[in-house]
């Protein structure tokens, strides 16, 4: 099993993006016609079979191949085509669903006439779009300002458009709520006008560049993600970028980025670079411009192919590069922001645990609570593999920062996992083990029913004293191994949102590696084979962990993590591991702890405004629909600005750029925090300190006992 398990990494790097633009790279130099048939090629034929093999055989779930499935996969094929239901017409549908029911039957007969006459059709309304959009764009006054009309932004559950007079209609409300942001961003009408013809070529010469590699790959995945969001196929070019992605250095802001509904999207902030310590760019942001150096002119990325997204926002060290980014979390109508950024030369593996120090103040006594931020779990196993002194480990470097936090006298240790999305399982168990005498960590049960159970077996315990976990909902797989594992030893109360709910286990396949003797690339399936458990017996799929106390968040259990995806593998448990449970933590000191935060939440007016704001930006985003008339859009974004600046105002925002030390060492002293405000930490320090008091309480104390 260990050969597999160190595969474990973030779990956004391993996602799989959506849209008819799936590949990262470009196949041909040669741009293609969109009258051009794609057809599929002698070697896709062999890679079907195989993919299909080793799903239906080896896959966690055991799922076999019928027409239940077979819809699900229908389902999901259809919608990687046309997410926004913008191309295709209700009669296309209506003829596609004949094969509903044999998408089963494709795979396993090694088929594939029908996906791909499927993705012809696509190609054909999209060429007709295209038609449509450039004789709009032409017309002298294409839009009506004044106009007092809407549009709703969230097209996932839209209908079918019954003809194209309906097609084009919604269209037209598309590109004029397009022209509409450009022109209140300033730009004059002509410009809004060449700059939206050029976007839309742009996708033209990007959907002309699909090759049969991409639409296959589409195909294959999705089966695989009808299976489980983390299980997916890599056609040769894509398992190809995978390798470098996973081993080369990254030189620029920081970022990895793929291509999702004709937008460049960040899949994930690498901790260390420009974007990360920035604290400005992060998960599902979308860059729509790209700048050079402080006075160049921005460039319009929308509908690009990432690989030429990428040459623009790569460059030399210490360069200058300005992006426009519409952020994740923003309101329909806000306008996008612009920032600037320094590049830098960022390697995966350079992400550091650091520590700093704030102070809490408490019925008028000032306490010390230590802060450790640990990015990623981090580990170079090939240092460890030839025993060099000094290689790379989050837990070598937590501990010599326990060790500076315990001479600078701190009276509890925050371990800070917010937006942590992973790394080594194996430093995830000897984390742990810095906390807890000895004992199991987490529990890994493959497909065939065998449970292994990953352990601590050092005795040593570097930090006995009181300590608090923080996590949200961006915490995940190996965070959620270590905040589980401290909550079920009543080792420290773990504070926050509810995690990301990543339990699986992913290994790496190379379908060549089945038949040595093919010469073609047949390309790579990443293949979900175990689940992780918690040591009392529950997963950590889908449920993640539930922090003992609960703070606000802007965002709902269903709209990120792994319950959002629909294929989700299940929750489920198994037998409790044995362990020894510390004194640390018991139910009465936890339910005091927790009416002093209400208390706060009722009285404190940081707490009071934080809830308030967070409630009016929740409402806001379910309101999908903007006004397609200037005046209106041009309100509904002054509130929308608004909005967010109070967000960001109570966010977790960084250091201060004089602050800010890239080259901060574990063995450094930590340094009193002179941070803008984060009121999650704040409150988290607040929680510790009653913690501390409560917990020294005779009455209170617990007992060591054995689960």
């Amino acid at each position: 099993m260990k050969k597999y398990l160190i595969t474990l990494i973030p779990v956004v790097l391993l996602g799989w993006q959506r849209g008819p633009v799936q590949d990262k790279a470009p196949m041909v130099t040669v741009e293609g016609s969109l009258e051009e048939d794609i057809k599929p090629i002698p070697a896709q034929y062999k890679a079907e079979e195989l993919t299909t093999r080793i799903l239906s055989s080896y896959h966690y779930r055991k799922t076999k191949l019928n027409d239940s499935l077979s819809a699900a996969i229908f389902d999901k094929y259809i919608d990687g085509i046309d997410h926004g239901r913008l191309y295709y017409l209700a009669s296309d549908i209506s003829e596609f669903e004949k094969f509903k029911n044999s998408f089963d039957d494709y795979l396993l007969k090694r088929e594939l006439d029908v996906p791909f006459e499927i993705y012809n059709v696509f190609r054909k309304r999209f060429k007709e779009r295209s038609n449509y959009i450039q004789t709009l764009l032409g017309e002298t006054k294409p839009f009506d300002f004044s106009a007092d009309e809407s549009m709703n932004t969230d097209r996932e559950k839209a209908a079918w458009a019954k003809n194209t007079d309906e097609l084009n209609d919604t269209w037209r409300k598309y590109l004029k709520s397009e022209a509409l942001d450009l022109k209140l961003s300033g730009k004059a009408d002509t410009a809004v006008i060449t700059t939206l013809r050029d976007r839309y070529k742009n996708r033209d010469r990007a959907l002309g560049r699909i090759r049969t590699e991409q639409v296959f790959q589409m195909f294959m995945n999705a089966y695989a993600e009808s299976m489980d969001p983390h299980t997916s196929y890599m056609a040769p070019t894509s398992a190809d970028r995978f390798k470098q992605e996973m081993s080369q250095s990254l030189e620029g802001i920081g970022a990895l980025l793929r291509e999702e509904d004709n937008y460049i999207k960040i899949v994930e902030v690498i901790p260390g670079g420009p974007a990360f310590k920035g604290k400005q760019l992060k998960k599902e942001d979308k860059i729509i411009a790209v700048a050079q150096g402080d006075e160049g002119k921005m460039v319009d990325i929308v509908g690009w192919f990432v690989d030429d997204a990428v040459k623009l926002i790569k460059g030399p060290k210490s360069t200058v590069v300005r992006l426009q980014v519409i952020s994740a979390d923003a309101l329909p109508g806000t306008p996008p922001k612009e920032y600037r950024l320094v590049r830098e030369k960022i390697k995966l593996e350079e992400q550091r645990a650091k520590s700093e120090i704030v102070s809490i103040n408490s019925s008028n006594k000032q306490y010390k609570v230590g802060v450790i931020d640990i990015p990623l779990f981090y580990r170079d196993f090939e240092g460890a593999q030839h025993k060099e002194k000094e290689f790379s480990s989050t837990t070598r470097d937590v501990q010599k920062l326990i060790v500076n936090l315990q001479q600078a006298n701190v009276d509890g240790i925050v371990i800070d996992l917010r937006n942590n999305g992973g790394g080594s399982l194996t430093e995830a168990v000897s984390l742990t083990g810095l906390f807890i005498n000895r004992g199991p960590v987490v529990q890994v049960k493959e497909g065939q029913g065998e449970i292994e159970v990953q352990s601590d077996n050092d005795p040593t315990i570097a930090y006995d004293g009181p300590m608090a976990v923080m996590v949200n909902r961006f915490s995940a797989s190996a965070s959620e191994i270590f905040a589980a594992a401290i909550q079920d030893y009543k080792r420290g109360i773990i504070v926050g949102e509810q995690t990301y709910g990543k339990g699986t286990v992913q290994t790496l396949i190379d379908l060549n590696q089945w038949v040595p003797k093919e010469t073609d690339q047949l390309g790579q399936v990443k293949l979900t084979v175990a689940k992780f458990y918690r040591i009392n017996g529950s997963s950590t799929q889908l449920k993640g962990v539930m922090p003992d106390l609960e703070l606000p968040t802007a965002f709902s259990a269903n709209e990120f993590g792994e319950g959002s995806q629909a294929s989700a593998l299940p929750w489920d448990q198994i037998p409790s591991s044995r362990y020894d449970l510390t004194n640390n933590v018991n139910v009465k000191v936890i339910d005091q702890v927790r009416d002093k935060y209400k208390q706060r939440l009722k009285s404190d007016e940081e707490l009071k405004t934080l809830v308030k704001t967070l409630d009016e930006f929740k409402k806001a985003r379910e309101n999908k629909v903007v006004s397609l008339q200037e005046s209106k859009r041009k309100l509904e974004r002054d509130e929308a600005e608004k909005k967010r600046l109070a967000m960001k105002q109570l966010g977790e925002d960084s250091l201060d750029d004089e602050e800010e030390d890239a080259d901060v060492k574990p063995t450094d002293a930590p340094k009193e925090a002179k941070a803008k405000k984060d009121i999650y930490l704040t409150e988290t320090g607040r929680i510790l300190v009653d913690f501390i008091n409560i917990s020294k309480e005779p009455s209170l104390a617990g007992t060591k006992k054995k689960n």
